[in-house]
């Protein structure tokens, strides 16, 4: 079981294995592919923001979205990992979760090139 209490909603593009990691480990997990797969991005985040719920995507479009548009969300994390195989994105997130669980919250994530870039949140 987590050591916290972070809650996640998954992008559809992520998959439904790091769903299944998530879910397996103890997290509370919404997947936006069971909810709606066709749902908007501002969607997505109103849900997120109003459920405490830190999202997990692969879409890009979520960077233009809160720092064009500034829209609030509790915690954004960018998965660049277009040609990695949903194992690899599991070992992905675990690693992510061990070493940087408790910095994922109110901040904008971006992992690629296999590093974990963090754009804290502006107080």
């Amino acid at each position: 079981m987590p050591t916290s209490s972070l809650k996640f909603i998954i992008d559809v593009g992520v998959g439904k294995k790091v769903e299944d990691f998530l879910y397996k480990s103890g997290y509370d997990v919404l997947s936006v592919r069971e909810i709606n797969p066709s749902m908007s991005d501002i969607k997505i985040i109103g849900i997120a923001s109003k459920d405490n719920r830190i999202i997990i995507t692969m879409d890009k479009d979520f960077g233009e979205l809160v720092y064009n548009s500034g829209l609030t969300h509790k915690g954004i994390l960018l998965l660049r990992t277009e040609n990695c195989s949903g194992d690899k994105k599991v070992i992905i997130l675990s690693e992510i979760l061990k070493n940087h669980s408790d910095e994922l919250e109110e901040n904008f994530c971006v992992f690629s090139k296999d590093k974990l870039r963090i754009r804290r949140k502006r107080s």
